[in-house]
């Protein structure tokens, strides 16, 4: 009988774990003296989205990429917008039929997707595929987008940042906000946007406001924290209800205009609405220039990264 005990290092939980023993993501499992993702390769939605719905505005907008998620997460947020793929339980055994990660690949190249988006679960819990696809997509000349709620453990980021082009990361609320609504901690989030934000790595971050739980003083906070760590793009959504959150009411359209308003004095250049009717085009933060339209059409005014009126640096990738 096997009593060691092996520690995984995908996220921030470093969970203990015994022989038979599953992690908090219920997908990483001691097996024989291994640590194995039980789900490896069983993929359970995939299609092709607008770059915008990652959110990513400021990463070849206007483009396409192809999207897929495994099961599983690492927190347990109560209004999970895609509960089915991240909490209870893997649908899929070990004995599932599994899709290489050269098929990911090609299914990409044949839809005309240039980039591949790790997504719509949490994929820090199967980054092992995520790596195994990301290295050939990258081989393959593709770019690579995670979308995350960012609770990294050093060595995960360590390990991804070679192959990770652009992320996508949550910053859900305040510590008080993570411990009691998604059974996760804010500190490991923060320190990963740092991280981030000082490499080439292309970087926007996501908060979804839920009007009765984020007061004014937490997105003054929040706005803070994030210029001080060197994010430049933040976009601010609207709630929806879900999950064990059912009953509370969505968020308005006046709560987040007045949020972003307020988000709009933290010092971050590029403030988004979404899951909102609000315009969002993308200006100049010095001139004001429109220089990507609501249709997501770059404005020949953006040349080479910079604005062509005033030559202000713009944050991203759009050629």
């Amino acid at each position: 009988m096997n009593d060691q005990t092996l520690t995984c290092d995908f996220c921030w939980h470093h969970c203990k774990l015994s022989e038979g023993q599953s992690g908090v993501c219920r997908v990483r499992k001691h097996v024989k003296g291994k640590l194995v993702t039980t789900t490896y390769g069983q993929i359970e939605a995939v299609g092709v989205d607008p770059i915008e719905k990652k959110p990513l505005y400021h990463y070849y907008p206007g483009s396409r990429t192809f999207s897929f998620a495994l099961f599983g997460c690492n927190l347990a947020c109560q209004f999970c917008q895609n509960h089915t793929l991240s909490q209870g339980e893997p649908t899929l055994s070990l004995a599932s039929e599994r899709v290489e990660p050269t098929k990911i690949v090609s299914m990409a190249r044949e839809r005309g997707c240039h980039s591949i988006s790790y997504t719509y679960s949490e994929p820090l819990v199967w980054q092992d595929y995520m790596l195994d696809v990301a290295t050939l997509a990258k081989r393959a000349g593709m770019q690579n987008i995670m979308v995350t709620n960012g609770s990294f453990s050093k060595e995960a980021l360590g390990r991804l940042l070679p192959v990770i082009d652009a992320f996508n990361l949550d910053i859900k609320g305040d510590e008080t906000f993570y411990k009691e609504v998604c059974k996760g901690r804010q500190k490991p989030v923060l320190d990963a946007i740092a991280a981030i934000a000082g490499t080439k790595a292309h970087l926007e971050v996501t908060t979804m406001l839920i009007e009765s739980m984020h007061s004014r003083a937490d997105v003054a906070a929040l706005g803070r924290a994030l210029h001080e760590r060197g994010v430049q793009v933040w976009h601010l959504s609207r709630f929806f209800p879900q999950y064990k959150m059912a009953h509370h009411k969505p968020t308005s359209e006046a709560y987040l205009s007045e949020m972003v308003k307020l988000a709009q004095q933290s010092g971050i250049p590029y403030i988004y609405s979404g899951n909102s009717h609000a315009q969002r085009s993308t200006f100049c933060p010095t001139c004001h220039a429109q220089l990507i339209d609501e249709h997501n059409r770059i404005d020949p005014l953006l040349e080479h990264g910079r604005c062509a009126h005033c030559a202000t640096a713009i944050y991203g990738v759009f050629e």
